[in-house]
């Protein structure tokens, strides 16, 4: 179990490799977001050390209490049962649940009943939204990355790939793949979308977890989580989150 004890004064973040928001570099050194946003808050008195991970072992590590973070978690209530999110979250978008496919391909979706007959790359550990996350009648292929889902949907292993249509047009730039072979369907499911911090049940009962989350309400009120978050490209956080 890996929590901040007084005696290691360590914080374990997981990382998984979905740039340009985190990065896992071939030897595993691990960069991005979650980081800069935790180092800025308790790096002053706790050590951070980052484990790569993909996404869906992050999860299941930080549930174990493997791990004591991982960042840009969508809030469901299965997850809310299994881990702790820390306020406010720090990605705040006006954006869409979309869905990819390979230009010329001739695919149509104009609503959600159309996406039965098709074959929709996920990412393993994601969630997306309700409907689609608990429609068994979905053929599902779940891969590790988004990366790996536009590439399957480019060599017509799948028919389609979902994903929120900000952040991943960001990424594909940043990875040079080509979203002009890419057309988006009709269909889209358009919301506000959160992207939290979430703390192991373990580590949110220690002293460092308390330092972290009081640090980071306070970081997005001085509006110093809002210069961290820049670089990214994502919008500042919202007032209202701040009550």
């Amino acid at each position: 179990m890996c929590s901040a004890s007084a005696e290691h004064q360590m914080i374990h973040v997981a990382v998984d490799h979905a740039p340009p928001y985190s990065k896992v570099g071939s030897d595993g050194d691990s960069s991005g977001l979650i980081l800069d946003i935790t180092r800025a808050a308790v790096a002053d008195k706790y050590h951070i050390r980052p484990v790569p991970c993909p996404l869906s072992r992050c999860i299941r590590m930080l549930e174990q209490g493997d791990v004591d973070i991982v960042g840009g978690l969508i809030k469901t209530p299965q997850r809310e049962a299994n881990m702790v999110f820390v306020e406010p979250p720090y990605m705040a978008l006006s954006s869409s649940f979309v869905f990819y496919a390979k230009k010329g391909s001739n695919m149509t979706v104009n609503r959600f009943e159309d996406l039965y007959d098709k074959r929709i790359a996920v990412m393993r550990g994601a969630a997306f939204f309700e409907r689609f996350d608990k429609d068994s009648k979905l053929s599902k292929v779940e891969v590790t990355s988004e990366q790996v889902a536009f590439d399957l949907v480019l060599k017509d292993r799948v028919d389609l790939a979902i994903a929120v249509e900000d952040t991943a047009e960001v990424a594909m730039k940043v990875l040079k793949q080509p979203i002009s072979q890419l057309e988006k369907m009709d269909y889209r499911f358009t919301n506000v979308i959160y992207g939290y911090m979430a703390i192991s049940k373990d580590f949110a009962q220690s002293e460092a977890a308390q330092h972290l989350r009081d640090a980071i309400m306070e970081m997005a009120k001085s509006k110093q989580l809002d210069k961290i978050i820049t670089p990214y490209a994502l919008p500042p956080i919202p007032e209202h989150l701040l009550q």
